[in-house]
């Protein structure tokens, strides 16, 4: 029987003959932990937060994306733990396959952990109350992750901006930056160039 590890779940759903996911593996580093946002054009078009921790992204799926206003409130529902190489993914899962889409990485950066001393943000995220600063291209700032009970099976969170001097009161950063910020492309972009791909491979 296999020990089940905490990129169990991630590597069951999918088919790594057919994804241009990464397979990965649990990776610890003594670096400054990462977070990446990606957009993702599923079923229903959605952001992915996932945020470093343990030696893997925790993830969570925001359906509305992220807000640089303190106002906004986002629904964040977790999903299962990503590994480290995941943060640079740019591409087309095929249909037919989990998550069938196209993904960009909208924003990317380091963070750190803000809430109280000692604890650790894997702690912090247990306990439900997660406090972090963000440093990307997009996304500056505090930031709060908060587990506000239970919805159906899984529980849910909720993702928003604190108030500081990075906010921007009624602002909507994911319709002024819609881009990758790592390559500059958009979603429709990414797709073509995939597209233009498989056919190049078939001349």
């Amino acid at each position: 029987m296999n020990k089940k590890t905490p990129l169990s779940d991630y590597k069951k759903k999918r088919d790594f003959s057919a994804t241009p996911e990464p397979s990965g593996e649990v990776a610890k580093s003594d670096s400054e932990p990462i977070f990446v946002i990606q957009k993702h054009d599923a079923s229903n078009l959605h952001y992915d937060l996932r945020l470093e921790s343990e030696g893997v992204l925790k993830s969570w799926a925001v359906p509305k994306g992220p807000s640089m206003d303190p106002k906004v409130k986002r629904l964040a529902v977790p999903t299962e733990d990503h590994p480290m190489a995941y943060a640079d993914f740019e591409g087309v899962i095929p249909a037919g396959h989990y998550g069938a889409g196209t993904v960009i990485v909208w924003d990317s950066g380091i963070f750190r952990n803000t809430k109280g001393e000692g604890a650790s943000f894997s702690e912090n995220l247990s306990e439900g109350h997660a406090t972090i600063y963000l440093e990307g291209a997009k996304l500056k700032g505090d930031f709060a992750l908060i587990r506000t009970g239970r919805g159906g099976k899984r529980p849910q969170w909720l993702f928003f901006k604190i108030k500081d001097d990075f906010a921007e009161p009624e602002s909507d950063i994911t319709a002024e930056k819609p881009n990758s910020s790592k390559t500059g492309r958009s979603l429709k972009e990414v797709e073509e160039q995939e597209q233009q791909a498989d056919l190049g491979d078939f001349e």
